[in-house]
């Protein structure tokens, strides 16, 4: 599961970044809210943790963007507000669970492991590009309805190719996107492998993933 951590305290953020690694996530992490926003946009999170100050976009105008743009992703917010205006303000802006400072970190997890159990409250639109097509809700490809097997690693590449679709991605966007931890393809064969095994699977979906020499790859339709 990937979760996103917006949080400007830099302490703070490397102790959840640490903290939910180790409880097996597959965490990003930003210090500002427009950094969160553009993540929201161009990657599917299950979960994002979204502390209420931050600079030059407010967790909570986050929230409301992701409502707005009917992001799937559930909503977890931190603050130290602790008013019952304030949390109605949170809430009522779209998030789905509120935490507040300074909480104990196993609470954090367990409202994690909660917010996976919901239904998504939003239903993500489908991705297709040719005769492929890609479900961020449930995690499935589908090719003419036909249902492709994918691994997580292999599901996580060709979403973020089709997301960025027909532009070019770069062999560290897509270690970031699809490695725990985003060195360890960087550097040896590991991604290659990856789409080697991945064009595989998709021989007949009216796309082609392309390798553009020196800068990266492409999802580009037949």
């Amino acid at each position: 599961m990937r979760v996103l951590v917006a949080e400007d305290d830099n302490g703070l953020r490397e102790l959840l970044v640490q903290g939910l690694s180790e409880a097996g996530y597959f965490v990003d992490a930003v210090d500002a809210g427009d950094d969160a926003i553009d993540q929201l946009r161009f990657y599917e999170y299950d979960v994002a943790v979204i502390d209420w100050r931050m600079p030059r976009v407010s967790g909570i105008d986050v929230v409301a963007w992701a409502r707005a743009h009917r992001r799937p992703t559930a909503l977890l917010m931190l603050t130290a507000r602790d008013t019952p205006t304030d949390r109605v303000a949170g809430l009522d802006a779209g998030a789905d669970d509120y935490l507040v400072k300074p909480f104990d970190f196993g609470e954090l997890v367990a409202r994690i492991r909660a917010l996976q159990r919901r239904p998504r409250r939003v239903d993500g639109p489908l991705i297709a590009r040719g005769e492929l097509t890609l479900d961020p809700v449930r995690h499935e490809v589908s090719v003419r309805d036909a249902p492709v097997g994918l691994t997580s690693t292999e599901y996580n590449i060709l979403e973020l190719l089709m997301r960025r679709s027909p532009a070019v991605v770069d062999r560290k966007s897509i270690a970031e996107h699809a490695w725990r931890d985003e060195t360890q393809p960087l550097g040896s064969n590991a991604i290659d492998v990856q789409l080697s095994r991945l064009r595989a699977k998709i021989p007949n979906a009216g796309v082609h993933i392309v390798t553009v020499r020196g800068a990266g790859y492409r999802l580009e339709e037949a």
